[in-house]
């Protein structure tokens, strides 16, 4: 009875383990979805692309399906060259968005949802946590999905950095349909120390090529994740395996 007993709580601290690493269902559609692809079924009229995230849903719609969504909480996506993107502003009132690196486009500043592949390698004492991407200080995830595959990785518990949705902040009327769902310049702030170079998108590229604006770095204490000195990068790669927590 006693090893029964055992294994009954074994069993209940495995399952709990596991539901405290899984995503939640719009969190993991968010990060699994395909954005800007050409809606199936308004797929010969104009402006078809999915551009919003229903988080009830959790799938990705066009804004002619917008109508059938309409009571539901809806995330708007916009994209820089390929790669999705999210206001930091909506972002943050779903999930704790510290430690990930914002960056600023256009004015505003947004988080990417994925990891992107790195054109070129270079050395720094501050890196993703899991994909290894140069980041400024103090950050430590180059995008959302880092920093949830890095928790997961950890066994840390999920709901600790999840905010319950709220509706009235993802409301149709609250949607930026203005057209601008594809940035034409973004602030990298990681290449140079100094300058921030401002790239243009593909479609101002004949406009706006080449510009720089100056700005100060700013410098913060981080406080994250005390004593990590590994990426999960570069714990795959064999490094031995140090606990993140002093």
């Amino acid at each position: 009875m006693v090893r029964e007993g055992q294994e009954e709580e074994e069993e209940e601290e495995m399952i709990m383990t596991v539901a405290a690493t899984t995503k939640p269902a719009w969190l993991e559609g968010l990060i699994a979805e395909t954005f800007f692809s050409s809606c199936g079924i308004h797929e010969s009229r104009r402006k078809s692309e999915k551009n919003v995230f229903c988080l009830l849903c959790c799938l990705s719609v066009c804004p002619h399906c917008l109508p059938s969504h309409r009571s539901h909480p809806l995330l708007q996506v916009r994209r820089y060259v390929y790669h999705d993107v999210v206001r930091l502003s909506d972002l943050e009132k779903l999930i704790d968005c510290s430690y990930v690196q914002p960056y600023t486009i256009n004015g505003a500043k947004v988080i990417f949802i994925n990891q992107r592949p790195q054109s070129r390698a270079k050395v720094s004492s501050n890196v993703c946590f899991t994909c290894d991407r140069i980041l400024q200080e103090p950050f430590h995830f180059c995008s959302l999905s880092c920093k949830v595959d890095y928790l997961i990785y950890q066994g840390d518990d999920l709901s600790s950095i999840l905010y319950r949705i709220d509706e009235s902040d993802f409301t149709f009327a609250s949607l930026r349909m203005d057209g601008h769902d594809q940035f034409g310049e973004i602030s990298t702030m990681v290449d140079d120390a100094d300058d921030i170079m401002v790239i243009s998108d593909q479609s101002e590229q004949g406009n706006n090529s080449n510009k720089k604006e100056k700005k100060k770095k700013k410098k913060k204490e981080s406080n994250y994740f005390p004593g990590m000195v590994l990426s999960l990068g570069s714990r795959r790669k064999g490094a031995p395996h140090r606990a993140p927590f002093s």
